[in-house]
């Protein structure tokens, strides 16, 4: 198959996931309007099942994608210099992103106050209890447990991708040391890789329909105008964060790629608009690495930087967490000052490491900082309505922000 041909393809799933979006939504309009509170809950469930399967679909290849390509790509890289050399880029690129992200969404959350005279008196105290539940006071004892695994079969069954890219840094620095002799292993791995990437291809034809599951499913059951309407203020002001994130990545982006930042942009449409719709950027992982490799950036720095980025680089939740947990405190009257708000900054930073590219773990993070700065922990009900909506975009952010990151780093190493 030609170059044009799979552009083609390409350009194909991206209109058949668009259609799906529309007509997913056009049916979840139809079924909350003519259907009882109950009968749209139960259809929602069904046709959410669509979204389900595809997501699961996806992680299913997700954790032999990591091991394999990230194992090939450090043994290629040849030396623990060179890993600490590509590796200490992409912290350093992480860490400067993540305190961006944090510090916008502190910004805007001072600047335009959504939370101030907010009523509290129709919190969903039932719905804000689910989340609350998987809420684990930080510490560091905590922290070293969810990074380092204590099994690698475990690691991989609970998709823990932190815990995977650890693994498969000391697997492919140990074969990298051994030399001639790891070949065998290494060039099965990168069989592997390949077999995973093809199924990749089979999974996203499903795509279209778990993305119409995923709409229909939430239009449903959800009325946007009323929500809207009810959290206009802070669904605008996060927007007005969410778009200040995305012009500075582009602009970054312009700076660093010059023109092919254009090409990125066009190469990495389809998994934005996936994780957008599904909010979930860990359900592109796999197209996303595909993607970035017929942008040009060789696969030895996709593979062991986009691992790591969707461990360390979620720069949409990034931006979510500061926002939603200061927001939070200002519907409660709670008044933090700036260095109190810099010292959740911080926290966030690290308690948000190893997150899963996932719906809801924003919430897990963002009800743990509360609870540690003694800002009530069902306040996060306030948000939970419109928070599938923020979603969407943290997601599609968080996809660009790596993909960013990943091209960058790419073109580093390719100057050097």
């Amino acid at each position: 198959m030609n170059e044009s041909s799979k552009q083609s393809l390409k350009n194909n799933l991206t209109f058949q996931i668009l259609i799906a979006m529309v007509l997913g939504g056009i049916l979840g309009i139809f079924i909350h309007n003519n259907l009882s509170a109950e009968g749209a809950k139960e259809f929602s469930g069904y046709i959410k099942l669509l979204a389900t399967v595809f997501i699961r679909l996806v992680q299913m290849i997700i954790s032999p994608l990591v091991f394999s390509t990230l194992v090939v790509g450090i043994a290629k890289l040849g030396d623990i210099k060179t890993v600490g050399r590509i590796g200490g880029k992409a912290m350093g690129w992480f860490f400067t992103a993540s305190f961006v992200s944090l510090l916008i969404g502190m910004f805007w959350v001072n600047v335009l106050t959504p939370g101030e005279g907010l009523n509290l008196s129709n919190i969903d105290l039932k719905t804000a209890s689910e989340v609350t539940e998987k809420t684990q006071v930080f510490s560091a004892q905590n922290f070293i447990e969810h990074i380092i695994p204590k099994s690698i079969v475990e690691a991989m069954a609970g998709n823990e991708i932190l815990q995977i890219v650890i693994f498969s840094i000391f697997f492919g620095l140990a074969a990298a040391a051994i030399g001639d002799n790891s070949k065998p292993v290494v060039n099965a791995l990168d069989k592997l890789s390949h077999i995973v990437l093809k199924m990749v291809n089979y999974v996203m034809k499903f795509a279209p329909i778990g993305v119409f599951g995923a709409i229909a499913g939430v239009f449903a059951i959800r009325d946007f105008g009323d929500l809207l309407m009810t959290y206009a203020k802070f669904f605008g002001s996060f927007m007005v964060g969410i778009t200040t994130l995305w012009i500075l990545l582009v602009v970054v982006g312009y700076i660093f790629l010059k023109s092919k930042m254009t090409l990125l942009l066009k190469r990495i449409i389809s998994p934005i608009v996936i994780a957008f719709s599904t909010t979930s950027s860990e359900a592109v992982f796999p197209k996303l690495t595909e993607e970035l490799e017929r942008f040009g950036v060789k696969d030895r720095i996709v593979s062991f930087m986009l691992p790591l980025g969707y461990s360390f680089n979620l720069d949409g939740s990034m931006m979510y967490m500061t926002f939603a947990s200061i927001f939070i405190a200002q519907a409660y009257g709670i008044d933090l000052d700036l260095p109190t708000q810099f010292t959740m900054l911080f926290v966030l930073m690290l308690t948000s490491k190893g997150i899963a590219g996932v719906p809801r773990a924003s919430l897990v993070v963002v009800a743990a900082t509360c609870g540690m700065f003694k800002i009530p922990i069902e306040g996060i009900a306030l948000i939970l309505p419109i928070d599938h909506f923020c979603d969407m975009f943290r997601s599609g952010t968080n996809v660009l922000g790596n993909a960013l990151a990943t091209s960058v780093v790419g073109k580093w190493e390719k100057e050097e």
